[in-house]
């Protein structure tokens, strides 16, 4: 890729020449259409409320304006994110662009100690990289200073709001300059966002590169119908069949690491992520998972945040999101930056309901795939005794056969009702 073509692609967004030469470094081929409409009316110094889906380009779409603002001003910049892989992914892309114009960052997340965030705060960054809870530690503690911030990012703002950080987010709101240009990224939009865009933006511009809720044309996506005692030999089923990277999401931390184990067993090289792994830990298993040394990543939704990486082939939902909003999100995580990606959930009988919402919010249809062979009747189960060390039960007795609750005319909407 040669800097001619990106002065033709970027040229016209407004970027300066020496950011286009340091986006030339990196063969960024062409903008996003996120990309290709935020920065223009943000590098202008207005106000943005971007509809965007996960993985489509936003770091870059707030980052490059905010370094080009800031090479020339005296204040800082600040982007508010939900979790702590969120936050250290932002901070490495962040630093490719800038490093060269000697960008200094200071990232606050909790799990690690205030004292060296204290000495990056000393140093006067250019921009704070925080999450909500930490960055109101700092507040508190009076380490941070928030008055000389003249550009706010809210990143994945509605995963914020359903994490519960809405009263912090206020409450760093106020302590904001009000005199400030504000930059709000969001998959999809609820009502508590757009009371927070009215309340402390100044005439918004709405960008949407897709209506909320809708997720990534190139992503294949499809249904089992499946009793949650046959979840385990289904996923066996999956990951022997699709070769590539696999990210498996569960509702619950212990979910997450029954499943990891159980996958562990059937072969694969696998590695977990949850709120009972330190941060350390969650930052050697993607990092594994993107080198290639784990094939597939069990995560939870909340530790999920921030995962940013290419060609993964499959994610699959092998516990369905408790929240709507949630699927896009997790999907988002394949088929990135226009590639092809594969999404697959497994809906027990009883969860009409919670496909229906899905269907609701996304606009669209999941087509319901047949399940690839007969679930044995009779399996073995794995017992955790108290000493921990894994031991083979017996046989269970037969189930009891229940009538199918799904028909397969290809959607979700042919539940049959409950008896």
């Amino acid at each position: 890729m040669n800097p001619k073509s990106v002065f033709e692609t970027f040229g016209g967004l407004g970027i300066a020449p020496a950011l286009l030469d340091i986006i030339a470094r990196y063969k960024f081929q062409e903008p996003t259409p996120i990309q290709r409409q935020a920065i223009p009316i943000a590098i202008e110094g207005k106000d943005v409320v971007g509809i965007a889906q996960t993985g489509t380009g936003k770091t870059l779409a707030f980052g490059i304006p905010m370094i080009q603002i800031l090479a020339r001003s005296k204040g800082q910049g600040l982007v508010l994110l939900p979790t702590r892989e969120l936050a250290l992914q932002v901070d490495v892309e962040l630093n490719k662009i800038g490093r060269s114009f000697g960008l200094k960052t200071a990232v606050l997340i909790g799990g690690l100690s205030l004292k060296p965030q204290i000495a990056m705060l000393a140093r006067n960054p250019h921009i704070i990289i925080a999450t909500p809870g930490r960055l109101l530690d700092h507040l508190e503690h009076r380490t941070a200073k928030l008055d000389k911030i003249n550009i706010l990012v809210l990143d994945e703002a509605d995963r914020m709001l359903d994490m519960g950080f809405e009263p912090q987010i206020r409450r760093i709101l106020h302590s904001l300059p009000k005199n400030r240009q504000t930059m709000l990224f969001s998959a999809t939009l609820p009502q508590e966002i757009m009371k927070i865009a009215s309340s402390y933006m100044r005439l918004p511009i709405r960008i949407e590169v897709a209506p909320p809720g809708t997720t990534v044309q190139s992503v294949a996506q499809e249904i089992f119908v499946v009793k949650k005692e046959d979840k385990l030999w289904l996923l066996e089923k999956i990951l022997n069949e699709y070769k590539g990277s696999a990210l498996v999401f569960t509702r619950t931390k212990y979910g997450a690491k029954k499943v990891a184990y159980r996958v562990k067993i059937m072969g694969h090289r696998v590695a977990e992520i949850h709120g009972n792994r330190s941060l350390g830990q969650r930052r050697d298993a993607l990092e594994g998972f993107k080198s290639g040394k784990y094939r597939v990543l069990v995560a939870t939704d909340i530790a999920s945040r921030g995962i940013d990486v290419q060609g993964i082939e499959l994610v699959l939902n092998f516990d369905l999101p408790e929240q709507a909003e949630d699927y896009v999100h997790r999907i988002g995580r394949t088929a990135r930056a226009g590639r092809e990606g594969h999404a697959i959930s497994f809906a027990m009988p009883d969860q009409r309901k919670e496909v229906g919402a899905i269907e609701f919010l996304i606009k669209k249809n999941l087509p319901i795939s047949k399940l690839p062979g007969t679930p044995p009747e009779r399996r073995q189960q794995i017992t955790l005794p108290s000493g921990g060390q894994p031991q083979f039960g017996g046989n269970r007795p037969p189930q009891k056969k229940f009538p199918p609750r799904f028909n397969r005319r290809g959607s979700s909407r042919n539940f049959k009702p409950r008896r």
